[in-house]
């Protein structure tokens, strides 16, 4: 075993022959005489100590166990080097490393996952950072730069070097299980949906601390988590707004019911695209930016 270590031309070398089955064909596809094939794979031969190739047997090069044994390494030796190629090329040009993007538990998960699974695909050297937050922490993601781009709910003040553009709109309807004793009831039931508890999502920053949105209810239970506002609903503890999309397989599979309570009914929730005027998004983060406007509804 020789004391040099293989190169990526090696690797790759030997990748062309297994893929295309003879010393020859690899020559074509690399653009190099078969002799020069030969002496590359005898050469890492002899450093690895190790015969990759039985060339004796038959006609065909085929690999010999140790050969099968080190493929999988030759290929993620020589994908990672691709991709280490590839994002050095994105950040020459411009491309972030990484993008991280904060939005609100209201976005439909649909609409998310549509524009995500794109970004992969448009952005394959990009790594993405996602946080989910409620109502002001969204804001707050972007505003202490853990977010380098947000898609944030309405807020009422502005804030000093924040950019804000509408991207869209989701609607709000109320629900509640089977179950609840507002869902048994056919007339309007705003005076009624008072006396019961109603599920409020709460806000973890401090942007909109202590502010209620359009709570109606006596007494009402305050969430700090989305998932658990969902699955309370279904359980049939209280009753509470949910983004129509989201819960329109529920309605029509009878897991939920839309109720008749008109101080709720078709609220209209905007959704905002925000970044620090300081920290102007990169190629990237603009591009999930736009993609995120032409996905998301505007109602």
């Amino acid at each position: 075993m020789s004391n040099s270590r293989p190169t990526l031309d090696q690797l790759q070398v030997f990748q062309a022959i297994v893929e295309v089955g003879s010393f020859a064909a690899a020559a074509r596809r690399l653009g190099r005489a078969t002799s020069v094939v030969s002496y590359t794979i005898a050469n890492l031969e002899a450093q690895l100590g190790l015969e990759l190739f039985d060339r004796d047997s038959t006609r065909k090069p085929r690999l010999t166990e140790a050969g099968k044994a080190i493929l999988g390494d030759t290929r993620l030796i020589t994908m990672g080097i691709g991709d280490l190629l590839a994002k050095a090329r994105g950040l020459n040009s411009g491309l972030e490393a990484e993008v991280s993007l904060v939005v609100d538990v209201m976005l439909p998960p649909c609409s998310l996952v549509k524009v995500l699974d794109a970004f992969q695909v448009e952005f394959p050297t990009v790594s993405l950072r996602l946080y989910v937050e409620a109502l002001g922490a969204v804001t707050q993601r972007v505003l202490d730069g853990t977010a380098d781009i947000g898609v944030s709910g309405p807020l009422d003040h502005q804030h000093d070097g924040l950019h804000r553009s509408q991207i869209g709109a989701v609607r709000l309807i109320p629900v509640a299980a089977p179950s609840h004793p507002l869902a048994k009831l056919g007339e309007e039931s705003d005076a009624h949906a008072r006396d019961h508890i109603q599920l409020v999502l709460t806000d973890r920053s401090q942007l909109t601390e202590g502010r209620d949105f359009q709570v109606v209810a006596m007494k009402s239970w305050r969430l700090a988590d989305f998932g658990a506002k969902y699955a309370l609903l279904k359980g049939g503890i209280g009753w509470g707004s949910m983004p129509e999309e989201v819960v329109r397989e529920d309605i029509e599979k009878g897991l939920l019911v839309r109720l008749n309570v008109t101080a709720w009914d078709n609220a209209i929730y905007r959704l905002q695209g925000i970044y620090r005027t300081d920290s102007p998004p990169g190629p990237a983060a603009r591009w999930l930016l736009a993609q995120l406007k032409d996905t998301i509804a505007n109602v």
